[in-house]
């Protein structure tokens, strides 16, 4: 074993062996896995309900009984280690073929449905798939014809196995599930990788996120502890289970923590409500969007939740105004930010205190089991700097070890590339992104800074602030709005409105667009690389 790095189940992966003991001391980290979570939730708990999809209710021993199957299919084509990738929407499907490849030694990896080609013939070839499960279609794609293209175009391409539909050339789901192959299961090592979830990618190519049995451990339990939760609770996952969020509500809490998930395939705010209220729903989680949307329906409906216990709100900015309606609205809920990334899950766990409505709404919340420190500017934590985070919750490594480069400090912390400073003295602020500064004449901009600001703007809905080339200042700010107002806001109301709440005049933008929509990703982050793409080519037009 080289210094730094341990080779587990034919992978190496970053390890640090003082760190991995005291994980095991301090029950972080477990010598079981998933598997036998399943298995004692199959033996103690049977018809405990762990997943809903629609009119159909999953106890936890046919849930079991079907990833077995599953598991002995897959390993009928292929060694434990493999690789088994599932592009599908939040149907229960998912659970079965994320547990069945955890039984069988091999590693999940979720793709969003929304990739296409071009993402899959980087993935599939990187991560070395094996077996590729899919739709037939959704709406008006058609996965089935798009993956026979993808893989006449790859070296080695994975087996198909279409769910839910026709098979064409490809494998029906039902005809794996319906063979039968005798066979122990392999025994399972904690410390193995057994996740690989890819990075969205906004700038460069995406990078393959390895987790282990024991991070994503650590990461429930820390959740277990913190959110509120009690066996017997209910979560809405309209997250995608293809992000680290949806996958653990939907696949590890029921095991792990004992909760049923409802899964919704389509986010649609009145239909959350009516699940919510129909399975006394007792946390949700979800971006800004899903919040702002759940808050209009229910007051629609007439309805303020009462089961609802825990609202946790990120992915994306999170104006704190959002937040205090929210909390104001939902009498029962706590209603809190929180901070995280797929390389380091809920680095924060937010304010849990329902009283303490000032620091749910204007910070992050408290980290959980992750250190935090800020570079440079640790000292007397105060002032701003880099987030650099590490805790038994994060990452194994990278797919390629390339990646890891510039990525780690010599103490082994993940360099977050986001900014922030600390609150009251253990309460982080995520101020922006390192990337993400405007730098006019010299002088610094934060946009996350002034879009708070302007998302008090009783005529913005929504705002992104993005840098473009300027000959003169090297950068100029643009604020690109989204208005329902009339009249929509100009150029000079929002300088306005920016001098009357106090901000310098140097960060004011020097330019406003006005869109119809802003370009996201699943979870709900606002996608600014295509914002100022989208600008440069309007540019070049003009």
């Amino acid at each position: 074993m080289e210094q730094g790095r341990r080779l587990i189940a034919g992978r190496s992966v970053r390890w640090d062996e003082e760190r991995a003991q005291r994980a095991y001391r301090d029950g972080c980290w477990s010598r079981e896995t998933l598997a036998d979570a399943l298995a004692r939730a199959a033996a103690e708990t049977p018809d405990r309900i762990a997943l809903v999809d629609g009119e159909r209710r999953i106890d936890c021993e046919t849930l079991s009984r079907e990833a077995a199957s599953l598991a002995r299919a897959l390993l009928a084509r292929t060694e434990p280690g493999s690789v088994v990738s599932f592009m599908l929407p939040n149907w229960a499907e998912a659970a079965t073929i994320y547990l069945g490849a955890t039984l069988a030694g091999m590693v999940a990896h979720p793709i969003l449905p929304s990739l296409r080609e071009r993402e899959l013939l980087h993935m599939l070839p990187d991560v070395g798939s094996r077996l590729l499960f899919i739709p037939e279609r959704i709406r008006n794609q058609d996965y089935s014809k798009m993956l026979a293209d993808v893989c006449g175009r790859l070296r080695r391409p994975p087996e198909v196995v279409v769910v839910r539909g026709a098979p064409g050339s490809h494998c029906a789901y039902e005809a794996l599930m319906a063979e039968t192959h005798d066979g122990a299961l392999p025994a399972l090592d904690p410390d193995a990788v057994r996740l690989i979830l890819y990075t969205s990618g906004t700038s460069g190519s995406p990078k393959g996120v390895m987790h282990s049995h024991n991070s994503i451990h650590a990461l429930v339990r820390q959740l277990g502890e913190n959110w509120l939760t009690e066996p017997g609770d209910c979560f809405l996952v309209p997250s995608p289970i293809s992000h680290i969020g949806g996958s653990i509500y939907a696949f590890e809490f029921p095991l792990l923590l004992r909760t049923t998930a409802v899964l919704m395939e389509r986010w649609d705010a009145d239909a959350a409500i009516e699940l919510m209220e129909r399975h006394r729903c007792t946390h949700m989680a979800g971006a800004t969007p899903f919040l702002e949307q759940l808050l209009s329906a229910a007051a629609a409906r007439g309805t303020r939740l009462p089961a609802l216990k825990l609202f946790i709100c990120g992915g994306a900015a999170v104006p704190p105004a959002l937040i205090r309606q929210a909390a104001s609205y939902l009498e029962n809920a706590v209603v809190t930010r929180v901070y995280g990334s797929t390389e380091v899950p809920v680095t924060t766990v937010g304010t849990l205190d329902r009283a303490d409505l000032d620091h749910a709404a204007e910070t992050d919340g408290v980290p959980g089991i992750a250190q935090v420190r800020l570079t440079p500017h640790d000292a007397g934590r105060s002032g701003e700097g880099e987030i650099c985070a590490r805790g038994p919750q994060m990452l194994v490594g990278y797919v390629h070890r390339a990646d890891e480069a510039s990525v780690f400090d010599a103490d082994g912390y993940y360099r977050t590339g986001d900014l922030g400073r600390w609150v009251d003295g253990r309460f982080l602020l995520v101020s922006g992104r390192a990337k993400d500064i405007i730098i006019r004449k010299g002088e610094n901009i934060s946009p996350k800074e002034v879009e708070d600001v302007l998302l008090e703007h009783p005529g913005i809905d929504e705002v992104a602030v993005v840098g473009i080339p300027d000959r003169l200042s090297g950068e100029i700010a643009c604020a690109v709005i989204v208005s329902q107002a009339d009249p929509r806001p100009d150029l000079a109301s929002v300088s306005a409105f920016l001098a009357e709440q106090g901000i310098a005049a140097f960060k004011r933008p020097e330019r406003v667009v006005l869109w119809a929509a802003l370009p996201r990703n699943a979870t709900g982050k606002i996608l600014k690389h295509e914002i100022r793409a989208a600008l440069a080519a309007t540019e070049d037009e003009d």
